[in-house]
């Protein structure tokens, strides 16, 4: 398995699918992360590729209990008054180490776990080629013996159930539900066998270049899920753009190009996905919420 890898990703549908064999799994909202157990110690990886475990330690050293070969797909959540806080994964994701500590002390991490890839007692990597179903029972095996902060996210082969999960668990931070066919290998890169629905308003866009200095641009180039020609967002507060230029940083550049209205942006070659508001669509500004 080469690292980083590339995560799976789900596909926004309106409603869940049905039919036997589907598997749906509460949609929490956090920071996605791969975290991945060396012989040496853990290392957490966003959903870009970049190393961020020094943002995490509070996930990375208790995730020191997993045997050397373990690799996890998960989510980085932080619970505040009940509730999961994406501001705060946010704000702790885009600080300086001092501070991430200082949060950390403050307001500490949990991994939703939603996927195991490897481990040396279940097929080591070969584990991420088996079914949905095994790698579940694997994944709840595993950390019934390591326990919190990291555990796996609530899930269910009923839809009924999941449907329920998805009316009435919003306030406690659940933006979803995730539907897996039970018979499936890791969909490495693939964004075709996974379902999501989801309470927020927004669309998924790709980043396909910037406006302004990399490291803190002015307007975002996005690719609409929905679309098949780029356009420019609309201008980035000061937060967002530090945040968004920290996580391109490291994308090479490809060239100059023009949006069909003229514009020019600094093309990039990235996996970088957005959210941006839905009622901003073809006619609209592009409005960028935050990165996924």
């Amino acid at each position: 398995m080469q690292f980083p890898i590339r995560p799976a990703l789900a596909r926004a549908v309106p409603t869940l699918p049905t039919g036997p064999g589907w598997h749906f799994e509460i949609k929490l909202d956090g920071h996605r992360m791969i975290l991945r157990r060396t012989d040496d110690g853990v290392v957490c990886y966003s959903r870009t590729g970049r190393t961020v475990t020094s943002h995490w330690m509070d996930l990375a050293v208790p995730a020191m209990a997993l045997p050397p070969g373990t690799v996890l797909d998960g989510e980085a959540v932080i619970w505040n008054a009940g509730t999961a806080d994406f501001g705060a994964v946010q704000a702790r994701a885009a600080s300086t180490l001092d501070r991430a500590r200082a949060l950390a002390a403050r307001l500490p991490a949990t991994y939703a776990a939603f996927d195991i890839l490897a481990h040396p007692d279940h097929g080591g990597d070969a584990l991420a080629a088996r079914p949905y179903t095994k790698r579940r029972a694997a994944l709840v095996d595993v950390l019934a013996d390591v326990g919190p902060p990291l555990q796996p996210v609530l899930a269910t082969a009923d839809r009924d159930t999941a449907l329920q999960w998805y009316e009435t668990l919003q306030p406690q931070g659940v933006e979803g539900i995730v539907a897996k066919p039970g018979s499936s290998p890791y969909p490495f890169g693939g964004r075709t066998l996974w379902r999501k629905i989801r309470h927020a308003d927004t669309t998924d866009a790709r980043v396909v270049g910037t406006v302004g200095p990399r490291r803190r641009p002015r307007r975002l180039a996005l690719l609409p899920d929905t679309e098949s020609r780029p356009r420019l967002s609309a201008p980035l507060d000061a937060a967002l753009a530090a945040w968004l230029g920290a996580l391109l940083a490291d994308a090479p550049t490809t060239g100059e190009h023009r949006t069909t209205s003229g514009e020019t942006y600094t093309a990039l070659a990235t996996d970088l996905v957005v959210e941006v508001l839905a009622g901003t669509g073809r006619h609209g500004t592009l409005n960028v919420v935050r990165a996924r």
